[in-house]
């Protein structure tokens, strides 16, 4: 009897899993018209835009920014957010070169504890870290997941100004550089870095059985729960994965850059949940695709690239999100039929 009972919710909510994903995918390709048009505009607007210089710019500035939204869109979708992964892509490099760079020869007081090999794994140590610790005050003591990860959006902004004394760090070790500077195939590594995570992370969501209870724990938590899916074991996992490629986008943006500034990551969570909110992903969790993720971020970076071009101050582009996150949701609102609250 016990079997019978615990085959059946698992078997429904692997079929509503499917039901959902197959619904998204299709909705996923709304941007695509979008991001095409884009592109005659800014052909339009000035013939720079498809130069191979400016369009391999901005897939290279998409691709820090799409690591962060990776991680936020795997988080939403399991019913949960974290507003620290801004904070942690300025601090996980930080905390990684406090420990590795020596203090003597330049302006940064590191404490050279550690080989610089060692600066890498750190850094993505930090980010895994991180994540936990949200994943503790979530699960374990139950606190309110937007006031914890916005405490420690603000602890870890206050503990990177307080290591760098407000100062960008310019000693950056030389593996940061190669990943952020280097080219595999014409394009900047970064770029195919991006791609391959967002396409394991897509593989994942469709055909693994962690991969899609993320969908039934954001749907449901408590069905879930009832399917055997182990809910909180695989939230906290997701969280410090979460962590883990923000601090992987921190790697890139040191090295793309060649330093650490003390204002890092300040202002990009906005644009993160713009990217996953235009490209489908639901802030009550249990839907989206990351495909419809990354057409999000590429849609809003190549938005402030037409706008540059057009001579529009660069000013204007937070407004600017703000104004895409109320428009995709009153969309999202209207085209879901989902009743308010």
């Amino acid at each position: 009897m016990t079997e019978t009972v615990t085959t059946a919710p698992a078997g429904v909510a692997d079929a509503g899993a499917r039901r959902r994903l197959a619904h998204v995918r299709w909705s996923d390709f709304s941007l695509v018209p979008v991001i095409l048009v884009l592109m005659v505009i800014g052909f339009i607007v000035s013939p720079v835009f498809l130069t191979s210089d400016n369009l391999i710019s901005v897939i290279q500035q998409s691709s820090e920014l799409s690591l962060l939204v990776l991680g936020q869109a795997l988080i939403l979708i399991c019913g949960r957010m974290d507003l620290s992964l801004e904070s942690t892509i300025g601090i996980a490099p930080v905390i990684a070169m406090w420990l590795v760079l020596p203090s003597e020869g330049g302006r940064f007081a590191g404490l050279g504890l550690l080989p610089t090999w060692t600066a890498i794994p750190l850094c993505l140590l930090v980010g895994v870290a991180i994540g936990a610790v949200n994943g503790f005050l979530m699960l374990k003591l139950n606190v309110n997941g937007f006031i914890a990860t916005l405490g420690m959006l603000t602890m870890l902004r206050g503990l990177h100004v307080g290591i760098t004394e407000g100062k960008s760090i310019t000693e950056v070790p030389e593996s940061f550089r190669y990943l952020g500077k280097t080219d595999w195939l014409g394009a900047p590594a970064a770029v195919w870095i991006c791609l391959t995570l967002f396409a394991v992370g897509g593989a994942a969501l469709a055909w693994l059985r962690h991969g899609r209870a993320l969908y039934a724990i954001g749907g449901n938590p408590e069905a879930a729960r009832a399917a055997g899916i182990r809910v909180d074991r695989i939230t906290w996992a997701v969280l410090a994965i979460g962590g883990l490629l923000a601090a992987f986008a921190g790697i890139l943006y040191t090295g793309h850059y060649g330093s650490v500034a003390a204002t890092q990551g300040n202002g990009w969570i906005f644009q993160v949940f713009a990217a996953a909110v235009i490209g489908g992903i639901s802030l009550k969790g249990g839907r989206g695709t990351l495909f419809g993720a990354l057409t999000g971020v590429l849609t809003l970076q190549l938005v402030v690239n037409v706008m540059t071009l057009g001579g529009v101050p660069a000013l204007w582009n937070q407004f600017l999100n703000g104004a895409i996150i109320i428009v995709a949701l009153v969309i999202s609102r209207f085209a879901s039929g989902e009743k308010q609250d």
